[in-house]
């Protein structure tokens, strides 16, 4: 094969899942905003050289920034070659991308084809992976059988979405998608978020998976976790779909935030300084009384006291403004926060909805 195949958007798609790899050309900076599913950085130029071409091309001319280019991206090709590629089999399969699918993506893969692999090009690069994205994420919502799992801080929603994917069912697990728990709390140690693109891709590919004849259960969100944004399609299907409601008692409650949330006992200035954002809400003297419970090491009524005053409230009010209709049909009472009731609960919850996938698992 002496030249890359060029394909659009719709044969990348299809075939997603059969190329050996996916090699995104363009720079690390790039990359790290978003990218395809199961890509990895290739950049031919990296993100000092890009801004290095993009100002000779705005100061002095595209002639002397192509010149100044085609060096910089002949050397990176090289290396790419004898080092990160050096391992790949005659038979090796690769896509690769940029980000409109022109220079950089087809300086590689045309090197890519000269030596002989079977090198394909995606015609238009990132730019119509995002507006594929950004169309699938509009039209797919109203296809799928969502289930919202609901019910107030604590219950164990996340808990037993985890239990049910292990079960066998379909989850579209949001806040595992966003690396973010939901609240003012939620950011997970040692974590960042990813951005508003990745996560929609994750989405994406998250959708992209489902089975639409099979139920898919969701988590009743907001329309942010964290800095992340739900989509308006996702967001409206997840509101007018049904579900069930978790109930769970007060102290069972937190319990399970207390060991869900570890490390903010472990490092309670971090809690401290997160709990300064409730003052506007609450004030100085009831954000004092709470740090005070938790100096002391009064960690329980330190979490009853935040989800009486603050979770709780605000639960119900996003809950009856937002997913009104979520558990007046359907409770469910999980009797503890051990992860054998929880398991017990996804089981029950599989079997009320999708009892065949129940059966299956057994």
């Amino acid at each position: 094969m002496k030249h890359p195949l060029v394909v659009g958007i719709d044969d990348a798609i299809a075939g997603l899942d059969t190329f050996d790899s996916i090699l995104d050309a363009r720079s690390p900076g790039e990359f790290a905003e978003d990218r395809l599913p199961g890509a990895s950085n290739t950049p031919v130029l990296d993100d000092a050289q890009r801004a290095l071409v993009g100002t000779v091309y705005r100061q002095q001319s595209p002639f002397e920034a192509r010149r100044i280019g085609a060096a910089l991206v002949s050397r990176n090709i090289a290396e790419i070659v004898e080092q990160r590629l050096a391992d790949k089999p005659r038979e090796w399969r690769p896509l690769v991308y940029c980000w409109r699918g022109g220079n950089r993506s087809g300086a590689l893969a045309t090197v890519l084809a000269r030596i002989g692999w079977r090198t394909t090009i995606l015609d238009g690069g990132y730019r119509e992976f995002r507006r594929r994205v950004i169309a699938d994420l509009a039209a797919w919502p109203k296809e799928l059988r969502l289930h919202v799992v609901a019910g107030r801080t604590g219950c164990g929603k996340s808990l037993i979405l985890a239990q049910l994917e292990a079960l066998g069912a379909q989850v579209l697990d949001l806040e595992a998608l966003a690396r973010h728990r939901g609240s003012v709390l939620g950011l997970l140690p040692q974590t960042s978020q990813p951005t508003q693109k990745a996560f929609e891709s994750g989405i994406w590919e998250a959708i992209r998976g489902f089975d639409r004849t099979r139920p898919v259960f969701v988590e009743s969100e907001s329309r942010r976790v964290g800095q992340c944004h739900l989509p308006e399609a996702l967001i409206l299907a997840m509101r007018a779909a049904p579900g069930t409601r978790v109930e769970m008692k007060l102290e069972d409650r937190a319990t399970l935030l207390l060991r869900e949330y570890r490390h903010f006992t472990e490092q309670p200035d971090e809690l401290f300084s997160r709990l300064e954002r409730l003052v506007p809400l609450h004030g100085r003297r009831v954000v004092s009384e709470w740090r005070r419970l938790a100096e002391s090491g009064r960690w329980d009524e330190f979490v009853i006291a935040l989800l009486q005053a603050h979770y709780d409230p605000a639960y119900d009010r996003s809950t009856t403004s937002n997913y009104a209709g979520i558990g007046q049909d359907q409770t469910l009472e999980v009797h503890g926060a051990d992860a054998a009731r929880l398991r017990a609960a996804a089981r029950q919850l599989l079997e009320a909805v999708e009892p065949s996938a129940n059966e299956a698992a057994h």
